[in-house]
């Protein structure tokens, strides 16, 4: 089956260029009304869509900025009437190693893709609410996931959305909302110079962008890390192992040490539907392990 979005109205961030420009494009051919928003490229990719057959509007709200971000939110409602789908895909690069690395530097990195994401979620999120329905997808990156030298601002900042992610599909599940995060792998400005040219040349956003449209699609899953790059799609978990209760005691140091072989051990392992499930798995163990 097609997915298709017409009747439905798209915010999609940073959308001046790369894979937010990408995303917005794709989703005007498939029928979305699209809100642009860039500080600097939206009009450009506005007349694109528009030049296509497409509906779209641009904003050059900054995401950093909750007021403007109500205002954009606000101008699609009062164009379309309702707000279905937010692709949080904001974001800059500051890349230092850690002891090298300004303060003043990783509040930024947070500042545009974390409190980006948040101000522009919480500007849709009663909308959502309200009309049983929505879909947003926080983009993060497997320098979050699993780590890049160099990258310990934009790492913390999109493992971040993971969290936020989390928590959000799990209060958004009974008013429709579905909520899940994109980790893609490619070429765009932000990545220029971090890959040799024969991995940028596969790494095109387009690639990229399906994973995109099966997120925000009426039969999304939610609660879904999906990674995506070179036409090749994963979908990343955080496990958890079964566990071993070790009881308490003076020596529990050395017995977590002891045991750290079979803590480890992944036979077996899950994916809890929430941290509460995790905290009652550790209870469940230490009560089995009492009687």
């Amino acid at each position: 089956m097609s997915i298709r979005f017409d009747g439905r109205v798209a915010i999609v961030t940073g959308a001046g260029g790369g894979l937010g420009r990408e995303h917005a494009l794709a989703l005007a051919r498939r029928g979305a009304k699209v809100v642009v928003n860039d500080l600097a490229k939206a009009d450009a990719v506005v007349q694109e869509i528009r030049a296509a057959g497409g509906e779209a509007m641009a904003s050059n709200a900054s995401v950093t900025d909750f007021d403007a971000v109500q205002a954009m939110a606000r101008q699609a409602l009062d164009a379309w009437g309702r707000i279905d789908i937010l692709v949080n895909n904001a974001g800059i690069l500051r890349d230092k190693s850690f002891s090298k690395m300004e303060l003043a530097d990783f509040r930024l990195v947070m500042d545009v893709h974390v409190m980006g994401a948040v101000h522009c979620t919480k500007a849709v999120w009663e909308t959502m609410r309200a009309q049983q329905y929505g879909r947003i997808v926080n983009t993060t990156s497997s320098s979050g996931l699993y780590g890049n030298f160099g990258q310990s601002n934009y790492g913390a900042a999109k493992m971040a959305l993971v969290g936020l992610m989390q928590t959000l599909s799990l209060e958004g599940e009974k008013y429709g909302i579905r909520v899940n995060c994109l980790a893609p792998t490619a070429h765009t400005q932000m990545t220029e110079g971090l890959l040799p040219p024969e991995a940028l040349a596969a790494l095109q956003p387009a690639a990229v962008t399906p994973g995109l449209l099966y997120l925000v699609g009426e039969d999304a899953p939610t609660r879904t890390i999906l990674n995506a790059g070179a036409g090749v799609f994963e979908r990343a978990n955080i496990t958890l192992t079964r566990g071993v209760h070790l009881g308490t005691g003076e020596d529990m140091a050395e017995q977590v040490a002891a045991s750290f072989g079979r803590i480890s051990d992944r036979t077996g392992e899950v994916v809890p539907e929430s941290g509460s499930v995790q905290g009652h798995n550790e209870l469940t163990l230490a009560a089995a392990a009492r009687r």
